[in-house]
């Protein structure tokens, strides 16, 4: 495991020792590897909804109904 020395703004700091305070966290390395995965996490999902966005621009455009794309999309 790598091991990194990093500074943090005292509001930050305090915040931090405020969730190990409240046990919700057992150490400032345990929570902020979980933001760092939940970060990552939630850069995969940005990614992925950029991902079908693309794809529906280059898909062009359609003559269905709401009602339609509406039951497309509930049978898949």
């Amino acid at each position: 495991m790598g091991r990194q020395s990093i500074s943090f703004t005292e509001p930050n700091d305090e915040w931090l020792k405020s969730q190990v305070e409240s046990q919700e966290y057992a150490s400032k390395s345990e929570l902020v590897n979980d933001l760092v995965r939940q970060a990552r996490k939630q850069q995969q999902e940005v990614d992925y909804i950029r991902l079908k966005l693309e794809k529906a621009e280059k898909s062009g455009f359609t003559n269905d109904t709401q009602q339609d794309i509406l039951r497309q999309a509930k049978s898949k």
